[in-house]
């Protein structure tokens, strides 16, 4: 899978990509075969903002965006919408065929 990290508007510590990197790559493996993962930071008028962009297979794109004061919370809020959305995303496709219990059957 291929990370790229982008800096707008600011300066980003390379500890601090290398932290995001790592943690993109520990959630991405949750999703079913991630092909790309981007991860852009950005200040807004004083606010910092992480914006995780995770591209699957079909075309599909999970996004998550966080905004704090420092670019370190605002990445673990944003990896922490991630992993929600990666977990209700599995969820649903493992079992389609919710609801064909024993009364579908008889």
């Amino acid at each position: 899978m291929r990370t790229i990290v982008t800096a707008r508007h600011c300066e980003i510590p390379d500890d601090l990509k290398e932290r995001a990197e790592t943690l993109v790559e520990k959630t991405a493996r949750a999703a079913h075969r991630p092909q790309r993962a981007e991860i852009i930071f950005d200040v807004d008028h004083g606010r910092k903002v992480v914006e995780l962009q995770l591209v699957l297979p079909r075309g599909r794109v999970k996004v998550a965006t966080a905004e704090d004061d420092d670019f370190r919370s605002a990445l673990d809020a944003a990896v922490a919408k991630l992993r929600n959305q990666l977990g209700k995303g599995s969820e649903s496709e493992r079992s389609p065929r919710r609801g064909l219990g024993r009364s579908a059957a008889s």
